[in-house]
């Protein structure tokens, strides 16, 4: 037997033994042959696909960066507070019989907050009316008409006398100029007359003091009013119940606090603003604020106050802004974050915000050469729509990767 050895094209040897028949031999060799032609191609196959492939092409959408005015705004924090905050006492002592409020209840303006006690009061206004009325009897005077003192029935009837004794004076001294009548009768009319017209004058100024006493009753009936009304504590303008301090039951004095009301609509925000922007504020200006409670939302109000003079120790101007308030959503005490737009825009390096990615506080951006990208760290400004200020990093023209970041690598291939 002969032995034979075949050599593959992948370099693999395969040894062949050749009987001596001739015959059998020549298939034999045949078959063996084929055999091992076909585990060369198969062997041939799996080294080509062993072999490394050159890296494909990343997809990516380059847009180019561009300069353009871009509006500025000055920041500032501060806190929302009531337009109106109202600390309401009682103004007449009592016990509190009703409390129909509670916290957190719309109110109008004249609401009833509390209501006290009435039975004193009101005691004491019957009281005052009846010596009112009392004293406009003995002057025969109606409630709403004026003095007329010659009216008065004591005034009236005095006069009446001095008209009688004056009238037989008259007569008296006709009669004496006659020879009639006595010097000493004459005298003696004389000096009725004169009583009756003192007793005339001293009725009118009994009237004219009796008035006076009168305007003093009506001014005990309006003190007694309005001791009766102050029974009722109500709100002083349309707002919120923020605290009820006074239950039912409770006894309260003068000047006692009883409720705290605020209004909440609208709101006001005071804001410190640095030195070098006040040029830039003023009253009517537009500002809009951000507030931890509403994520994402913008609220809208404007300046309505600034201040005549800066902060000495902070070298800061303050400011008060308005704040509509009608669905109630913003709460007095929420911390606020503002933005006040500058009358003048400066030029900025605007890219989309989807070329940004940021990592760990580190921004950057993949600039498209070619097709290749270079990573690049970049300094970011404020947001723009869609799009974002870069302030350092990247020149005007350059065009950046905005599809695929996640895939980008410093070098990488791309394709546009």
């Amino acid at each position: 037997m002969r032995r034979r050895f075949l050599v593959c094209a992948s370099g693999s040897v395969s040894e062949k033994q050749e009987p001596h028949a001739p015959g059998r031999g020549l298939i034999a060799a045949f078959l063996m042959t084929a055999l091992f032609m076909n585990a060369c191609s198969a062997g041939d196959a799996k080294s080509r696909e062993s072999q490394p492939s050159a890296p494909q092409a990343i997809a990516v959408v380059a847009v180019a960066a561009v300069e353009q005015p871009i509006a500025r705004f000055i920041r500032a924090s501060g806190t929302l507070t009531a337009e109106e905050e109202a600390e309401v006492a009682a103004e007449t002592p009592g016990r509190v019989v009703s409390a129909p409020v509670e916290l957190g209840t719309r109110v109008a303006a004249g609401a009833e907050l509390i209501r006290l006690s009435a039975a004193e009061t009101e005691a004491q206004l019957k009281e005052a009316e009846a010596n009112a009325a009392q004293i406009e009897a003995r002057l025969g005077l109606a409630a709403d008409r004026a003095l007329d003192v010659d009216a008065v029935p004591e005034v009236r009837n005095a006069k009446a006398t001095y008209a009688l004794a004056e009238s037989e004076f008259g007569r008296i001294k006709s009669l004496l100029d006659q020879n009639v009548v006595s010097q000493s009768e004459f005298e003696q009319r004389r000096t009725q007359m004169d009583a009756a017209r003192q007793q005339y004058e001293a009725a009118r100024n009994g009237a004219a003091q009796l008035y006076q006493s009168l305007q003093g009753a009506r001014a005990r009936i309006a003190l007694a009013q309005k001791a009766f009304a102050d029974t009722v504590v109500r709100a002083p303008f349309n707002g919120v119940i923020a605290q009820r301090l006074v239950s039912v039951g409770d006894y309260v004095t003068k000047g006692m606090k009883v409720a705290v009301v605020v209004r909440v609509n609208p709101l006001r925000v005071r804001l410190t603003i640095p030195e070098q922007f006040i040029a830039a504020i003023g009253v009517g200006q537009p500002v809009g604020f951000i507030v931890d409670a509403y994520p994402g939302r913008q609220f809208e109000g404007r300046v309505r106050y600034v201040s005549p003079a800066l902060q000495a120790d902070q070298r800061a101007l303050t400011v008060e802004a308005v704040v509509p308030n009608a669905t109630g959503e913003l709460k007095p005490g929420l911390f606020a974050t503002a933005r006040i737009e500058q009358p003048a825009r400066t030029p900025g390096i605007v890219v989309p915000a989807a070329a940004v990615q940021t990592t760990g506080g580190t921004s950057r951006v993949f600039v498209v050469t070619g097709d290749r990208v270079e990573e690049r760290i970049v300094t970011t400004g404020q947001l723009i729509g869609d799009s974002i200020e870069i302030t350092k990093g990247l020149n005007a023209g350059e065009r950046v990767a905005t599809k695929n970041l996640a895939r980008l690598t410093d070098g990488a291939r791309v394709e546009s």
